[in-house]
């Protein structure tokens, strides 16, 4: 490994995997509520439709989030929070903890991976990391755009019953609905992020490593 000095131990495979899903699970639980107000945007004009009004309800990030508080309580900005972490754990685990790993299977094991090779192991974990976590990503998207009703009541009351109303309803194709353009853009951004991560890293590094040889 590049930069390497005697003494130093590379983490396991098991611990990146872990690793990466714990810190994707900590910055969800942070960044979530503006997430939720992402989704409420991107659905508003179905909605409206849907709903038979023409008004717009939702103005911007923080209006969204405004409104959602005032009209459905701040606790509506985490609808879905359990899908969107179990999500995390599943999805980062694999698209990041799973790439070096990847990349030194496409290299057979050694350590001289050139950008064709970091290219295939961005674009296979992100790959795969969707194929798993899709029924979770579903989930979560559905808790957080659902609205509650004058009387109350609610589609999906507990992330558990979501899986099973959307498998009853719409059969086990349902938790994976989405899954092919999800799959197309997460190769792709698992491509440019991973990536272009790890070969700054790596110039940083051999950087790093010249400067203590002076």
């Amino acid at each position: 490994m590049v930069g390497m000095r005697a003494g130093d131990v590379m983490p396991s495979a098991t611990v990146k995997f872990f690793g990466a899903g714990t810190a994707a699970c900590i910055a969800d639980l942070i960044t979530f509520p503006l997430d939720t107000a992402k989704v409420r945007l991107q659905i508003q004009g179905e909605a409206q439709k849907a709903e038979g009004f023409t008004a717009v309800k939702y103005r911007g990030v923080f209006g969204t989030i405004t409104t959602m508080v005032r009209t459905e309580g701040p606790r509506s900005l985490y609808n879905g929070l359990v899908a969107g972490l179990q999500r995390q754990m599943s999805f980062a685990s694999v698209r990041i903890g799973l790439y070096d790993s990847m990349k030194q299977f496409y290299t057979r094991g050694t350590e001289n991976a050139g950008i064709v090779t970091r290219l295939m192991a961005g674009c296979t974990t992100g790959a795969m990391a969707v194929a798993f976590a899709q029924p979770t990503d579903v989930v979560k998207v559905r808790f957080q755009a659902q609205v509650r009703q004058l009387d109350g009541e609610r589609r999906y009351n507990s992330t558990i019953n979501a899986y099973k109303t959307i498998a009853r309803d719409e059969g086990i194709r349902g938790l994976w609905r989405g899954c092919m353009p999800n799959i197309t853009r997460n190769a792709i951004v698992n491509c440019a992020e991973l990536v272009t991560y790890d070969m700054i890293k790596e110039l940083i590094i051999k950087n790093t490593t010249t400067l203590w040889h002076f």
